[in-house]
């Protein structure tokens, strides 16, 4: 591929938005898996990110702070906001936002008719579980590894209403996508209306067969509401082609917007039966924006969103998908199968991608990340239940090899 197919097909103009011309000539035609291995070019995306010297942040899945020129921007819009107040908000807000969430449901691939800007993946997914119309014995079937806000929701349905939540237990290291499925349709009876599943487990880093999943439960008149708070920006896929009827995300994670930012994606027919949070009574029963009153709220935020859409846009989400599967495999297979040493993510390397979960025998999960911080200046989280037992690990594109080779040295130190 010469340079000019490659600025045609492969966001290379957009690249240039972030390297000078001679730069992005070297790397023109790499293929993504090459470039993912490529350190130089990494560094001189390490280089947009102000990083603190204080510590090696490997607690990204939280959520990951803005690039400088994101940032900046961001400012910017506070700024303007604070200076035109009302004016700003009673003429120009309603047409700023829905530019957004029209580039933001270009990238989720389905119509912004389906899609709504929210502050976070609870706020989404609430926002569904809220507004089923439960009768008593219904069942809603989800994981223990499920993310605790939104099982907490549940929980208060079933006290308010009467229904049913069932639990399984996602396998730690599936032999196959099928041993997913079954875990989950084992659990499917006439009653069930809807299944809560991860696209990412967040405590482990293990990536689903969400649209297996999704046939297998349509299959049986069940709706099917996708957990995507890290899949978001950090794998390469369209919403739709995942065949689920409800999908949330946060988007101050791995598009690395200001914090308080998340979608909402509903399948359109499915819009007109959930009942809204708060009281609308201007869109129509089919109008997604009827479960999106959000009263006044901070426009800054939602202008950012476009800032940090351009920024993921120049890096490519191929590229990134690829080094962000680089950073993982490279340290989780330095110390895969040493003694003491759990990985609690799939050896499979098809089976993740950021993110991954390690422990050691002898070492509470939360001893082990303070040890870590304070002996050896690395941030991660302790994770301590629903079968995992570890630290979450989670990279980013500005993590730089010698970063994970002093994480791997520390757990080599612990383990002996």
């Amino acid at each position: 591929m010469d340079k000019r197919e490659f600025l045609r097909t492969m966001g290379g103009a957009s690249m240039g938005m972030l390297f000078a011309p001679d730069i992005l000539q070297r790397y023109a035609a790499m293929p993504v898996h090459a470039l993912a291995e490529d350190e130089p070019f990494w560094a001189g995306i390490r280089s947009k990110f102000k990083l603190t010297p204080n510590y090696i942040n490997l607690e990204n899945g939280f959520f990951c702070f803005q690039p400088e020129e994101v940032l900046e921007a961001f400012i910017g819009h506070v700024r303007a906001i604070n200076l035109e107040a009302s004016h700003y908000m009673r003429t120009v807000k309603d047409t700023d936002k829905l530019r957004v969430r029209t580039k933001l449901a270009a990238m989720a691939g389905c119509s912004a008719e389906e899609l709504v800007i929210t502050r976070n993946t609870t706020e989404s997914l609430d926002t569904v579980i809220n507004g089923y119309d439960w009768k008593p014995g219904d069942e809603a079937v989800m994981a223990n590894q499920d993310y605790g806000a939104m099982i907490d929701m549940f929980k208060l349905q079933a006290k308010r209403h009467g229904m049913v939540n069932v639990f399984v237990d996602i396998p730690m290291d599936p032999a196959s996508d099928d041993v997913v499925v079954q875990s989950y349709a084992k659990a499917i009876t006439p009653r069930t209306r809807l299944l809560m599943i991860p696209h990412m487990v967040n405590i482990t880093g293990h990536l689903l067969p969400v649209r297996a999943i999704c046939d297998m439960a349509h299959a049986r008149g069940v709706d099917v509401m996708v957990d995507g708070a890290h899949a978001f920006a950090q794998l390469d896929f369209k919403i739709p082609d995942l065949h689920c009827d409800y999908y949330g995300a946060s988007l101050h994670k791995w598009l690395s917007t200001p914090i308080g930012a998340g979608i909402l994606y509903v399948k359109r027919e499915k819009i007109g039966r959930l009942w809204p949070i708060y009281g609308d009574e201007g869109p129509k029963q089919d109008d997604i924006a009827r479960l999106n009153h959000t009263g006044t709220h901070p426009p800054h935020t939602d202008l950012g969103i476009e800032n940090a859409i351009v920024f993921h846009e120049a890096i490519g989400v191929a590229r990134k998908e690829a080094r962000l599967r680089y950073l993982q495999r490279y340290w989780s297979d330095k110390v895969r199968g040493l003694p003491r040493i759990v990985l609690n993510t799939p050896a499979d390397p098809a089976r993740s991608c950021a993110i991954a979960n390690v422990g050691i025998h002898g070492i509470a999960p939360g001893d082990l990340a303070k040890t870590l911080l304070d002996r050896f200046k690395v941030w991660t989280v302790a994770i301590d239940g629903a079968g995992v037992h570890g630290v979450r690990v989670t990279p980013q594109v500005y993590t730089s090899t010698s970063e994970l080779d002093t994480f791997v040295r520390a757990l080599r130190t612990l383990a002996s």
